[in-house]
């Protein structure tokens, strides 16, 4: 990685498992980065993607997350749709201000050089050209996973990132995070990086605020009762 931040310092992986995944953004055309909040993920695929930009080998950055806590209700919600859904976006709109001049960034938006949309937006388009980032993918369901999947047109690439302990769907339907690698374990030119708390560069309390909870869901996973089934 060679890209400066607004406050002029470099960008680069801190961690060993940071640099797998930064390195396999670059070998492969997909790549999932799977991984705790602050580990990095999500950071450093903008990262990648603002070089690829810079570098001409894309003409456009696609930043897209799943906005599973508006639901349907999207289309209710009052002001324009980009007022509707910044909310659910905004995190990825922290991560293109601290790599490229903010001022920049609403005429880059105009122009279709960065686009920022929800998921759902994606659908029956082909993304020619483009650095695609999925982000909070543990909120689709397997079937918009594979819509997104079939959205990558030539000269693209895709880096989908997720957390698969913040599953934030309805019960019943399952994460498309969690089965997309029994489905495309082989296939090549594609790959899988984990990411752990260890790869947490965040404030020190952040690490052991998430070591923490993992203990915590660990031990209660452990000890929690198997349900009785009465007979009918």
């Amino acid at each position: 990685l060679n890209i400066l931040n607004t406050r002029g310092r470099t960008i680069r992986p801190k961690t060993l498992n940071q640099k797998h995944y930064v390195d396999a953004i670059d070998k492969n055309t997909i790549v999932f980065g799977i991984g705790p909040a602050g580990s990095g993920k999500t950071y450093l695929a903008v990262a990648k993607a603002v070089q690829a930009l810079q570098s001409k080998q894309v003409t456009r950055i696609i930043l897209t997350r799943p906005a599973v806590e508006a639901g349907a209700r999207l289309g209710f919600l009052p002001g324009t749709l980009h007022e509707k859904i910044d909310p659910y976006l905004r995190p990825l709109f922290d991560a293109l201000h601290d790599m490229m001049d903010p001022d920049s960034i609403p005429k880059l938006v105009a122009n279709g050089t960065i686009e920022i949309a929800p998921l759902a937006y994606m659908r029956g388009r082909t993304l020619n050209d483009a650095f695609i980032i999925l982000d909070e993918a543990q909120n689709t369901s397997p079937e918009q996973m594979k819509m997104f999947l079939t959205r990558l047109g030539f000269g693209s690439k895709m880096v989908i990132t997720g957390d698969i302990t913040q599953v934030d769907l309805p019960s019943g339907i399952k994460s498309g995070l969690k089965v997309v690698r029994e489905i495309l374990g082989k296939v090549v030119d594609l790959e899988f990086i984990e990411l752990t708390s260890e790869d947490v560069v965040r404030h020190k309390i952040v690490a052991d605020i998430v070591e923490a909870y993992e203990r915590f869901d660990e031990q209660n996973s452990s000890a929690r009762p198997r349900p009785l089934h009465k007979d009918r």
